[in-house]
């Protein structure tokens, strides 16, 4: 870390509230720097089980407007608030482009609300799986709530249900024969569903079509909350507010906080294990994917066998880098 500041030093200082300190503890987080495993550490002493509501949808809803008018109810509310806005990568230099973060003007001059973008680099479920660690850093800093929103690709941005404890799915009026395809992704993680930009003239045909197409899903539980907003005046930003807080409280009354971490500790491991794979068969000749390719395809070990083999291979040359 910079400055030369042991982990347990930096820790204290960003629970005094030193905002440039607990900064420093996210970006060791984000990149995943060799000195990330003992500021891991110091952090679990600290942890108290914050609560994390997800928002996803598609581009155009008005998510980082929406999320915006809720951080003004929340703050009149007296909670400290946390925002971790995925942004789409910059192919020049693989960072956010900050296109959430500029929108959020509610977090302006507000020390009680912390905005962190996060670059996805790529993920298509809609996160970077050191979202779920930066969560932590958040936690100990007595944050009372991270709001996490995805970077608004389309129906593919299911990762967040294994982060959030609770997903807000924002849709726009006029989606059509979007809602169909709708149904194999979003629509199966949201425990409330808003329809933005209520004061449009399709906003009421849009909630009917979700209606519709949540009342044809098998198996299904709970039917989620549909809602109509219009985050630019702040219709429907209460009841809405409202909602979350209710089903919130209920998720957390049924597990414990260490249940909820280790369920977002899974989905770090996991997203790397593919992450490592994917790199593998781009190329690196350190990985030998081409011969385990052509071993798979002539039957001489199976695709299970060379997964597994490039995981192992991923770990040694991780390894070897540091």
């Amino acid at each position: 870390m910079s400055r030369n500041t042991a982990p347990d030093t930096l820790l204290a200082e960003a629970i005094a509230g030193d905002r440039r300190a607990l900064a420093q503890i996210i970006t060791t987080l984000e990149d995943g720097r060799s000195d990330c495993g003992g500021l891991v550490e110091a952090l679990r002493p600290h942890l108290s089980g914050i609560a994390v509501i997800g928002f996803t949808g598609p581009p155009g809803a008005g998510k980082s407007t929406l999320v915006n008018a809720l951080i003004k109810v929340w703050r009149d509310a007296g909670k400290r608030l946390a925002v971790i806005a995925v942004d789409p990568s910059s192919p020049v230099s693989g960072g956010a482009l900050l296109g959430d973060r500029i929108r959020m003007t509610a977090a302006l001059d507000d020390d009680g609300v912390f905005v962190r973008s996060l670059a996805s680099h790529g993920h298509l479920g809609g996160l970077s799986p050191s979202s779920a660690r930066i969560i932590d850093a958040f936690d100990a800093a007595n944050y009372d709530l991270v709001l996490l929103e995805t970077v608004g690709t389309g129906q593919n941005e299911v990762d967040i249900a294994a982060v959030a404890d609770i997903g807000v799915v924002i849709v726009a009026p006029g989606l059509g024969d979007g809602i169909q395809a709708m149904k194999s992704g979003l629509l199966e993680i949201a425990d409330v569903l808003v329809v933005n930009k209520g004061d449009r003239a399709d906003a009421r045909e849009t909630a009917q079509q979700l209606q519709a197409a949540i009342s044809l899903r098998e198996g299904i539980g709970r039917a989620p909350n549909i809602l109509q907003t219009t985050a630019t005046t702040g219709l429907g930003v209460e009841a809405l507010a409202a909602a979350t807080d209710e089903l919130l409280a209920t998720k957390l009354a049924q597990t414990t906080a260490a249940e909820r971490r280790h369920q977002r500790g899974r989905y770090i491991v996991e997203r790397l294990a593919v992450s490592a794979i994917q790199a593998a068969l781009e190329g690196d000749a350190d990985y030998r994917s081409d011969q385990l390719i052509e071993a798979v395809l002539s039957g001489k070990c199976s695709a299970k066998e060379a997964a597994i083999e490039l995981l192992a291979q991923s770990e040694t040359s991780g390894s070897a880098s540091h």
